[in-house]
């Protein structure tokens, strides 16, 4: 019976896949992105905690009876149709049991020494119980965390009834992902005794006192412990399934019904939220990016690198801690219907523990897609004696309006149709040239990426895909004219990826424009999603999706973007540590590699001047007021980050606060001393410049005027 399933299993797979190769090109020219802001009602805290049942502490879990089978059918479909099609071996197991106690207790604060050990057995069983649908290890390990959580729950209670002394110097690191799994209990109660510390103590220095800052913590735990004694085995199921998905690469995924409903929503771009893309970081929520054209990126109040620490619903109700919680629970408190406010308790990017919280008010609403749509500005400057009138297109997201194009309304949105639209108006304007501004721009619509790239150069290959089965096919412009063959530079960030690194690779190997900014994200692979229940269509119940790899895409030069990104020809400072965030810090990410080039032709070769470009915008950054604040911002973003062991000591915490105060103020002080001097200066000399608040923006003005000149030259 098993065999006669699974052989009608993989025929399903095997004709899907058929089909799929079928229409390859048009399916591989879809990529999507996603946001963690969907439409549905806000919740509270404790509707979340109860929204699966009544909480009860000694409930032990296990699979529910169709899950076994709906795992042989997920390891077969990853075994066969990832695109590195991946042996399911001991080597898999090993990552997928790692994943999952780092998934349940990353800090090393639930599990004891002797939990590890026992857990050991499983380490290299874990691949054959996934061939083999034996899910009892995967719910024996949970089963194991929910009870350490009913221990833990009880001495966090009792010991938040007694104060704390802060007169002695001890410390506490906040970073125990590479500490040792503590021996005993006793050892356990010590980890949490520091920790407990060390958040009262931040929390009084806020000028909290003891009873509400007891209170605070009680809360905060309970209700995290609370949600994961909710869990269900679909919960866990799709906790296991993940830990097993990212052993293979971290954009292959399972989605439990329930999930695959709100990816659904999610990718309907009918998003009500505050839109922006969260994840965990050390019991932090933290703002991974602002989404164009959302209320957070409207408020002008939350930004890249924040931490979410509260959120509260309207303008009166209770602020509800959220420091250690999931994200999923974190996004479901800040959901919630067009039109309603949600506040936000937020540690901004660059503070410690210690230092004050900022609240913030913003009102959900729809991801507006007028707002994701390009748009332009004109500014002039003075560089080298000569005055430039330069346009910038902001591209938010590479967009196509697919349901108006299928239906033949002529006025369909699309970004190369909004984009030869403004570059036509900026040959009215007799720009001296135009900057691509891609900055944020999380990918969109590949086949616009090409069509995008066909403006700029006058025929050839744009980008190349290569599927499991080693198959290459090669993305061509589509129209052999050229319509702006001026002047061009293309701007990018860390959060430039997928269909943004597609552009302006194209545009650096053609050699058509200088790319300007901080180095890529580095995703050059591609999904496709599975329905589940067509593999068992006669089952009652409803099962999840698979977010497939099936394929990568390169560079014209054979070069994958995988992990490597696109690297600017002019590298601008930047706080983000490629290790740290991106492809590359992703230790499943596939592997960079290459493919033979295809046959293009170089529109300019700017090696002999892009050293020269370098120093003079090395120079310019020195004088720049602006760029000293920026790199000084970096310098202190990156040291709070590191930083992760404490002073348990009122005295020594309350010092260190005052003076990391204090050297703010300064800085912020001189920095307002430094711009208006430096509007000072532009008065006096009454150039005809206009002001931009953005001075990246500004200095790759300048780099554009640099390469006219010297293209000139």
């Amino acid at each position: 019976m098993i065999y006669s399933e699974t052989y009608y299993s993989t025929n399903c797979i095997t004709r899907q896949y058929k089909e799929f190769g079928k229409f390859m090109k048009k399916l591989l020219l879809l990529i999507l992105f996603v946001s963690m802001a969907a439409s549905c009602n806000a919740q509270s805290a404790e509707e979340i905690a109860e929204q699966n049942g009544i909480i009860d502490t000694n409930s032990i879990l296990h699979p529910q009876s169709i899950q076994p089978k709906e795992t042989q059918i997920i390891t077969r479909i990853l075994s066969n149709y990832h695109y590195e099609k991946p042996g399911i071996n001991d080597s898999v197991s090993a990552v997928t049991f790692n994943n999952y106690i780092d998934n349940l207790d990353h800090n090393k604060l639930y599990f004891l020494k002797e939990d590890i050990d026992r857990f050991e057995k499983y380490r290299f069983l874990f691949d054959d119980d996934l061939i083999n649908g034996n899910l009892e290890p995967a719910f024996d390990v949970f089963n194991t965390y929910k009870k350490r959580l009913n221990e833990r729950m009880k001495f966090i209670i009792e010991r938040l009834n007694h104060k704390f002394n802060y007169d002695f110097e001890e410390t506490y690191d906040t970073e125990r992902k590479n500490s040792d799994w503590a021996e005993n209990e006793k050892d356990l109660n010590e980890v949490w005794r520091k920790k407990l510390k060390h958040e009262a103590l931040s929390s009084l220095l806020n000028n909290k006192d003891w009873e509400k800052t007891s209170e605070q913590l009680s809360n905060r735990y309970k209700n995290f412990h609370k949600i994961i004694l909710q869990y269900k085995a679909e919960d866990v199921y799709q906790l296991f399934l993940n830990s097993f998905a990212d052993a293979l690469d971290p954009h292959t995924n399972y989605f439990s019904p329930k999930t695959a409903e709100n990816f659904k929503i999610n990718m309907s771009l009918s998003l009500e939220g505050i839109g922006a893309t969260l994840m965990n970081e050390n019991d932090y929520t933290k703002i991974v990016r602002i989404i164009p054209g959302g209320p957070a990126d409207g408020s002008k109040k939350l930004f890249e690198n924040d931490r979410i620490v509260g959120v509260a619903q309207g303008e009166e109700e209770e602020m509800v801690d959220v420091i250690g919680w999931r994200v999923d629970d974190v996004v479901q408190l800040i959901r919630g219907k067009k039109g309603t406010k949600v506040r936000l308790q937020i540690l901004r990017a660059d503070d410690t523990h210690d230092m004050p919280t900022d609240e913030i008010i913003i009102v959900r609403d729809k991801i507006k897609l007028e707002e994701q749509a390009a748009k332009k500005k004109v500014f002039s400057i003075d560089e080298d004696g000569a005055n430039f009138k330069l346009g910038v297109i902001e591209l938010p997201t590479f967009y196509n309006d697919f349901e108006a194009r299928s239906k033949g309304d002529e006025d369909f949105k699309s970004t190369t149709r909004d984009v030869k639209r403004i570059i036509g108006e900026l040959k009215e304007e007799k720009v001296d040239g135009i900057i691509i501004d891609l900055r944020d721009n999380g990918g969109g619509s590949l086949q616009e990426a090409i069509e995008l790239t066909g403006l700029f150069i006058k025929d050839g290959p744009v980008v190349q895909v290569r599927n499991s089965n080693g198959l290459v096919e090669i993305g061509d412009d589509p129209d052999p004219g050229i319509f702006y063959d001026g002047p061009l530079a293309v701007m990018v960030n860390r959060n430039s990826a997928s269909a943004s690194e597609i552009f302006s690779g194209a545009i650096q190997d053609y050699g058509r424009g200088v790319v300007i900014g901080e180095r890529t994200y580095g995703k050059g692979t591609v999904q496709n999603l599975i329905n589940l229940s067509q593999f068992i269509p006669a089952n009652d119940t409803k099962l999840g999706q698979l977010k497939l790899t099936i394929a990568k895409y390169y560079r014209i030069t054979g070069s994958s973007t995988q992990r490597l990104g696109i690297i600017p020809d002019i590298l601008y400072p930047t706080p983000i540590d490629a290790n740290e965030y991106g492809e590359s810090s992703r230790a499943s990410a596939l592997k960079w590699d290459r493919i033979n080039s295809a046959q293009f032709k170089r529109f300019n070769d700017f090696s002999n001047i892009i050293p020269e470009m370098m120093k003079k915008h090395a120079q310019r950054i020195r004088r720049n007021p602006e760029f000293h604040f920026l790199i000084e911002e970096i310098e202190e973003f990156k040291e709070n980050k590191n930083k992760t062991i404490y002073s348990l000591n009122f005295n020594t915490r309350k010092a260190e606060k005052e003076e990391e105060e204090e050297k703010r103020k300064k800085r912020e002080e001189l920095r307002q001393q430094r711009i208006d001097l430096k509007v000072v200066d532009k008065n006096e000399v009454n150039t005809p410049e206009i002001k931009l608040d953005d001075p990246l923006l500004e200095e790759g003005g300048r780099i554009l005027a640099d390469l006219i000149l010297m293209s000139v030259g």
